[in-house]
């Protein structure tokens, strides 16, 4: 047990000296270690939330916009279902969460129920078939047939919302360029973001990228009549009014029905315009668009093209020959910065229903460093603790355990910084309680070398079996805290997993430390020193 070869000395001294060059930029300000040459290491550990401060906000799906849109989805199918099979009826309308219909001829009932039973199909299937979820419940009495959205459609549907949500704010936030987001599911309907480190001005921004819908249609100039007539009338059929960007042409008449939406496109990035120099956004649409948007350009030369995002049109160009490939850009008015976030918005895709911010939180950076001052105070005050109880009780070898308590630390820190891991309040805490593990270790193996010197064994043969004794206890301890931190990691969340970062991280250092560091020094001072008694 205290035989080293040289190249595993040198191993481990290499080991060592790695962790002090990772750990390294944590000792200097981001300012001095972004001026340091690239042949140095820049990463720095990430601070959290309650660390770094920044922005906190819960989000909820609005169920009423998952059920209108579908309420008037099953509407339009009901009645171009009935026209399709030639049935009369009379008096078809919506409420809240159903659609209903009078038969002309109530003998039809049957053949009515059988064309609209395709509208009860189940939206999702368990395992052999088993758990299918119906979204719509059909009943007819006399000549009245009545199709409701069940509570466990809508249900499934909110679920399927908060997921797709959850999608498409990660694609949003991580193009900011923010490191280590939170975005999290919360309850049945609620999404948790919290964003380190982002500034007022930032946050300000950020609430509207999660809040922003992002629908994006495409639609030609209607020319079945002007813009004048449809004010002081009405729109032509299958037109209507939108409202515009333009102060010089704050509505325009375009078709109703759209295309192409913002669904087709595959990419979306900000530019400068090669003649006017003013920022624009280049747009590309999957092989599909491509082929409906070179059809619509080409059969269209000389008609506008309307692009509308949150119903609104932003920029409304005209024809002016077929744009084939698929490629085209947005002109606007647009700065620097609405263009690079509106092109994020494009690029993340739209989300699928209404998100409300419920709570909103700024952690200032103060309050941060108010968290970080006083982790550090602790860790210290249990150091410094530390360290002298094992050097009153052990003596030198104590003084041996709090030089590898010191590198635990330091191989702590490189983990994290080299892993880029989050480090939280309770992650500060992990790194405190590593401390007393770590010590905990040493006296293990301390003890077992007093008992085995009262057994009358000599002092190396008691400080190897001492060692080879120990290290069961000190395995059988350390597993079954890490399978309590890996059950904190799967099944906590936030500043939970935090701490289980840092104490599954603290556990594989404290078992390398204690039992090859502290045993590398003691096997060092026995080869040279050939004690008759142990220190201890």
């Amino acid at each position: 047990m205290l035989k080293f070869a040289r190249w595993s000395i040198a191993l481990v001294i290499l080991l060592v000296a790695g962790a002090f060059y990772w750990t390294l930029p944590n000792l200097f300000s981001a300012q001095t270690v972004a001026s340091w040459p690239s042949i140095l290491p820049n990463k720095q550990i990430m601070l959290g939330l309650d660390l770094r401060g920044g922005a906190h906000l819960l989000l909820q799906v609005e169920r009423d916009s998952l059920v209108e849109p579908r309420v008037k989805a099953l509407f339009s199918d009901i009645r171009s279902t009935m026209r399709s099979e030639r049935i009369g009826y009379v008096n078809l309308k919506s409420s809240e969460r159903s659609v209903s219909l009078s038969l002309r001829d109530a003998s039809d009932r049957d053949k009515a129920m059988e064309a609209l039973r395709e509208l009860t199909v189940p939206i999702q299937s368990g395992l052999f078939g088993q758990g299918a979820v119906s979204e719509v419940d059909l009943k007819a009495s006399g000549d009245r047939i009545t199709a409701t959205l069940t509570e466990i459609g809508i249900e499934e549907r909110l679920r399927s919302a908060v997921d797709q949500s959850r999608g498409v704010l990660e694609r949003r936030i991580n193009a900011l360029g923010t490191t280590e987001p939170t975005i999290q599911r919360q309850g049945t309907d609620r999404i948790l973001v919290q964003v380190p480190g982002i500034s007022d001005q930032d946050n300000e921004r950020l609430k509207k990228l999660v809040n922003d819908p992002a629908v994006m249609t495409f639609h030609l100039e209607c020319l079945e009549g002007t813009l004048t007539e449809a004010l002081q009338n009405r729109p032509p059929p299958g037109c209507e009014i939108a409202e515009t960007d333009e102060p010089a042409e704050p509505q325009i008449l375009i078709t109703s029905r759209s295309r192409l939406s913002g669904d087709d496109l595959v990419d979306a990035q900000p530019g400068f315009d090669s003649q006017s120099n003013t920022p624009i956004i280049t747009f590309r649409f999957n092989r599909r668009g491509g082929a409906v948007f070179g059809q619509m350009t080409q059969e269209n030369v000389n008609r506008r093209f309307a692009i509308k995002l949150n119903d609104r049109v932003i920029t409304a160009p005209v024809i002016r020959s077929p744009i084939l490939g698929g490629v085209g850009q947005i002109e606007g008015n647009f700065t620097v910065e609405s263009a690079n976030d509106l092109s994020i918005l494009l690029r993340a895709g739209a989300l699928p229903a209404e998100l409300t911010i419920i709570e909103e939180r700024t952690v200032g950076p103060s309050l941060g460093q108010d968290s970080i001052a006083a982790g550090k105070i602790a860790a210290v005050i249990g150091m410094i603790g530390v360290v002298v109880f094992m050097v009153i009780v052990y003596g030198l070898f104590g003084v041996f355990a709090n030089i590898a308590l010191t590198i635990n630390i330091i191989m702590v820190a490189a983990v994290l910084t080299a892993l880029q891991a989050t480090l939280t309040l309770p992650g500060i805490a992990g790194i405190v309680l590593t401390i007393g593990m770590a010590v905990d270790a040493n006296v293990l193996i301390f003890e077992r070398i007093r008992e085995e010197v009262a057994l009358g064994r000599s002092a190396i043969n008691a400080i190897e079996a001492g060692f080879r004794q120990a290290l069961r206890t000190i395995l059988d301890a350390n597993i079954t805290t890490g399978i309590a931190a890996v059950a904190l990691f799967a099944l906590g969340s936030g500043p939970i997993r935090g701490f289980a970062v840092t104490l599954l991280i603290g556990i594989i250092t404290t078992v390398f430390t204690a039992f090859v560091m502290t045993r590398m020094i003691v096997a060092l001072w026995v080869r040279r020193t050939r004690p008759k008694t142990v220190p201890v």
